[in-house]
């Protein structure tokens, strides 16, 4: 009896922790990559597969994808990187630099960030990828900070919010 207690407990308390076990950006960022690098793909197949359709019927498909294609053009064309405050957290400076295409975030680059010793540099690249991918999703810096970083989330997320008040 006290062994089937035992092990009902024990199932019911490794339920708990795998339904609350959060993945991070690892997968999240290969992901990312995948589908940064696969829209290229299906734009060239695409109008490849329109042309042999029908001409007259397919040209307006066809200058669909052109249309698209004049209008990343104008999106690098209004590409500016806006540089956020630095941030003095308990264990360092944090500061970040945000990349735009017109009102969207493409790209975080963190400039500086707490280095002091091997945990600092350890902590920094895990939670730094997780933090740009949490922004470059929520298109803004309205993201939740990382568990046991939170003074490296905080600072990220001041120095994002200066960088994105500096470029309205």
């Amino acid at each position: 009896m006290k062994r089937a207690f035992a092990a009902i407990v024990a199932t019911v308390a490794g339920l708990v922790m795998l339904l609350d076990f959060k993945t991070h950006s690892t997968p999240l960022s290969a992901q990312s990559a995948l589908a940064a690098s696969s829209p290229p793909t299906p734009q060239t197949s695409a109008p490849a597969s329109a042309a042999p359709s029908g001409p007259p019927a397919e040209q307006p498909s066809a200058s669909t994808p052109s249309a698209g294609k004049p209008s990343a053009p104008p999106a690098l064309a209004q590409t500016r990187s806006v540089t956020g405050s630095s941030i003095r957290t308990r264990y360092g400076v944090v500061q970040v630099q945000v990349t735009l295409a017109g009102t969207q975030i493409t790209d975080v680059v963190p400039l500086r960030l707490p280095d002091g010793n091997g945990v600092d540099q350890e902590i920094d690249q895990q939670v730094v990828p997780i933090l740009i991918q949490e922004t470059l999703t929520a298109q803004g810096a309205n993201i939740q900070a990382v568990s046991g970083a939170t003074y490296t989330s905080d600072g990220y997320v001041r120095s994002l919010q200066s960088a994105l008040d500096q470029a309205k």
